[in-house]
């Protein structure tokens, strides 16, 4: 299974409803909570190519995007596939 990483904040609805998503399928997956973090919050600025919102989330070698796009891809069946890559 790919390594998954997400980029959240705290009191964030789409990072919760990300994790939530991710925990559901039982997928195994690195929280780096950037709440507060200026040198954590460039870091994933920096690995999103300039995506400043929270989550970020990234599936092996593939930037994902946010919470809707983890979301989007779920609903096309396409989720399972990635990440199992």
């Amino acid at each position: 299974m790919a390594e998954v990483v997400i980029y959240t904040r705290d009191f964030c609805y789409y990072s919760d409803a990300a994790r939530e998503l991710l925990t559901r399928k039982g997928v195994a997956f690195k929280d780096i909570n950037a709440t507060g973090k200026r040198d954590l919050r460039a870091e994933m600025i920096e690995k999103a190519n300039g995506a400043s919102t929270f989550p970020q989330i990234f599936i092996g070698d593939t930037h994902v995007g946010g919470c809707d796009e983890l979301y989007a891809l779920e609903d096309a069946g396409q989720l399972d596939a990635l990440l199992a890559a």
